[in-house]
């Protein structure tokens, strides 16, 4: 089987199981316990704190772990809200956000907060003059993603996160997508807020992290809570922690050689592509973006249809965020660049991952050329 679905997950690493391993077995004790081996699991969390704030050019008292990006952005929307209520009640957001701050922003409107929708261009991304044209007195909160989980496109988020530091507007970002991929710099960013999460950098699945700069307020939506400083509930998960932690170091010094990996796939790809005359698009083709992200849509053939069919040849390839997959929706990502609903419904997504080879993405390109050379003859 030919796996080309690591935007939505990916396997753990050979460091990430051994840390999981060690760790599960020597540091079993609950952080929060008063006893030595409570003392020994906290000193290693607040280690990996400190590491993972560090890969971010942040404060390691800001950092708070998670079960994964969706609780992170969760948690750091709901308690920025909560901690900041005198700011006012209305936010910004985009339509391409992952499902988890989408499905939120639509609640807090139902609850009286006030949401701005910013468009996108064709190819997703927010123009800096209809965000200060969006911004009010009452504006507490903007939140926007670092890439898409789709497309990969990138959202320029210096420029973003320096109109909001002026006008004093908390920014929280996603950027589930581009930690261990790019280099993040919350400061650089001017970010309040980030979500990260390890099943995404060869780490375990069920744990995250949120940051939250610790010169700002926030109050979690969880009453009462004990754990990670009152953020959130539940023992922490010390060796999933040491997991992600491992999967991120590891990561870290080899981005700039797996990134220029990436691209060499991909300039195979969309030349093969266009070389055998296929009819694909290709989303934001040659736009800055993660180039392990490709967003495609096969003209005329559904997206479920292509994925399938690729699955019985024994490809994974996937039909866009796992988060909302299965809802029979088109595409919100390509409704909000402009596309029809059949053409939104032609979606695909194939992700490279660092097993991903240029043999593979030959046997990909020929499952393609049949595919749609089916689907001709049935039409024809």
């Amino acid at each position: 089987m030919i796996y080309l679905d690591n935007a939505a997950t990916t396997p753990m690493s050979k460091e990430a199981l051994e840390a999981y391993q060690q760790v599960a077995r020597h540091y079993y004790g609950n952080s929060s316990s008063l006893h030595d081996y409570g003392s020994a699991s906290a000193n290693l969390l607040q280690t990996c704190r400190s590491e993972l704030s560090r890969m971010i050019s942040g404060k390691a008292e800001g950092i708070y772990f998670t079960s994964g990006g969706s609780e992170s952005n969760y948690l750091a929307i709901r308690s920025l809200l909560k901690g900041n209520e005198q700011k006012g009640k209305h936010i910004i957001t985009t339509q391409t956000e992952h499902a988890s701050i989408h499905t939120l922003c639509k609640t807090l409107e139902k609850e009286g907060y006030e949401v701005t929708w910013l468009p996108v261009d064709s190819n997703g991304i927010i123009a800096i003059s209809q965000l200060k044209a969006a911004l009010r007195e009452d504006t507490c909160l903007v939140t926007i993603h670092h890439a898409n989980s789709e497309t990969g496109i990138l959202q320029p988020l210096e420029a973003i996160g320096s109109l909001l530091k002026e006008k004093n507007i908390l920014f929280h970002s996603d950027c589930v997508q581009t930690f261990g991929k790019i280099r993040i710099d919350v400061e650089k960013l001017h970010l309040t807020s980030l979500s990260i999460s390890a099943h995404k950098i060869y780490g375990p699945k069920g744990v995250g992290a949120l940051y939250i700069d610790p010169k700002v307020s926030w109050k979690s939506p969880y009453q009462g809570a004990t754990h990670e400083s009152g953020m959130r509930p539940g023992t922490v998960d010390v060796p999933g922690v040491a997991s992600f932690v491992t999967a991120a170091q590891v990561l870290e010094p080899l981005m700039q050689d797996r990134r220029e990996k990436y691209e060499m796939l991909r300039i195979f790809f969309l030349k093969q592509i266009h070389k055998a005359w296929l009819p694909i698009s290709i989303e934001g083709e040659n736009l800055k973006g993660l180039p392990h992200i490709l967003g495609l849509r096969v003209a005329g053939v559904e997206g479920q249809h292509v994925m399938l069919e690729c699955n019985r040849k024994g490809i994974a390839i996937s039909t866009g965020s796992a988060c909302q997959v299965g809802s029979q929706s088109p595409s919100r990502t390509m409704l909000a660049t402009g596309k029809t609903a059949d053409q939104a419904h032609e979606f695909i997504r194939i992700s490279f991952g660092i097993h991903t080879t240029i043999k593979d993405l030959e046997v990909t390109l020929q499952a393609l050329k049949e595919i749609i050379e089916e689907r001709m003859k049935r039409s024809g």
